[in-house]
């Protein structure tokens, strides 16, 4: 990376436990409140922090979630006033900053945040879970439509950081690919084979590389209904 370095606040921490959601036998961690003062990071997240099904939420590819703040009065404009969008926490993030978002973070960029060095490993699939948190039954197809699903990091280096701390860009190892071209590859040209053979030979967690070689094999996508859509009743 060259020239300055981007730094920004990290506004507000957070984190929350696992309960009963909303479908039979569901359970999420999605609901977060921000933490005062230093937490532990570790490769996993936050120290206490939890999700509801750490078959697809969580692990070490996924053991942070950034979300910008600047999108909740998008989302206003999108679906009006919703008592969940007063104050950060109601997309089940993390991490939340205003001046990062899709268009400015790259895959595999590097931010030093008090102790902890995080690289960005992912953007969110966004699942039914949101769909039923906010009484909206398309929430999941519009947040993949948007764009705005904010990301994930790994940790690369564990420690502690708090509100309050710099986040510093450290390096972009992969500066074309923004992740907003990364998410209009995964919704919106599905079947781009130059696009996504581009995407292939980048550093890809193991689902994304899964699904990129299944496409490029296949010349079909995925079927996303499980996903948005969730069971009929939970698991």
């Amino acid at each position: 990376m060259s020239g300055a370095r981007s730094v920004i606040e990290l506004r507000h921490v957070l984190a929350g436990k696992s309960r009963r959601f909303t479908r039979p036998g569901s359970f999420t961690g999605i609901d977060k409140e921000s933490v005062c003062g230093p937490v532990e990071v570790g490769t996993l997240g936050i120290t206490g922090d939890e999700q509801g099904d750490r078959r697809i939420h969580g692990g070490p590819d996924k053991a942070l979630h950034h979300y910008p703040f600047e999108h909740y009065q998008e989302w206003t404009q999108l679906i009006g006033e919703h008592p969940r969008l007063a104050r950060p926490g109601a997309f089940g993030e993390n991490l939340s900053t205003v001046g990062l978002d899709e268009n400015t973070v790259c895959l595999g960029d590097i931010f030093r945040c008090g102790d902890v060095l995080l690289e960005v490993s992912q953007t969110r699939q966004p699942c039914w879970k949101l769909s039923d948190r906010f009484e909206v039954s398309d929430m999941a197809l519009r947040m993949q439509a948007s764009a705005m699903t904010g990301w994930y990091y790994r940790v690369l280096e564990g420690g502690v950081l708090r509100a309050g701390d710099a986040m510093v860009l450290e390096d972009r190892p992969i500066p074309r690919w923004p992740l907003r071209r990364v998410i209009a590859l995964l919704y919106e040209r599905p079947l781009d084979l130059d696009e996504l053979s581009q995407l292939a030979q980048l550093p890809l967690v193991p689902s994304w590389r899964s699904l990129v070689e299944r496409r490029l094999t296949t010349g079909q996508i995925e079927n996303w209904a499980s996903r948005v859509l969730g069971p009929l009743s939970g698991e």
